[in-house]
């Protein structure tokens, strides 16, 4: 079973996110915070990380940084969610650590077709 965690201040779209990846058999943890997803990371590192472009409690690129700095038998897919492209954010966090970018708000399909298409490239 593959585990998901989403990383987002709004409720509402951590609900919506994870409802749509829990229907296909992932096991999907939710975080409101940077610091509340790093302590989760550190206690069992999820397969994918979907972040969003401005976490509560810190910022996006220190995340990134955190995460890829913890010893882990596996390097997790991470995905920033974005309201718009901004290109010197989108490269600034594919330095730290970022592997792809999610377009919000997103559909089902959406959502399933990036998260698909990431874990794909990197299996």
């Amino acid at each position: 079973m593959s585990r998901c965690m989403i990383v987002e201040k709004s409720a509402v779209v951590r609900k919506v996110a994870k409802r749509i990846l829990t229907a296909d058999n992932r096991f999907v943890a939710e975080a409101a915070t940077a610091g509340e997803a790093l302590a989760m990371i550190e206690a069992d590192m999820p397969d994918t990380i979907i972040v969003e472009v401005n976490p509560a409690d810190m910022d996006l690129l220190d995340f990134l940084r955190a995460v890829r700095a913890m010893e882990a038998e596996t390097r997790p897919v991470i995905i920033v969610a974005m309201i718009e492209m901004d290109l010197v954010q989108m490269t600034k966090a594919k330095r730290a650590g970022a592997d792809d970018y999610l377009l919000k708000p997103f559909d089902r399909m959406q959502l399933l077709n990036r998260f698909e298409q990431v874990t794909a490239a990197a299996a």
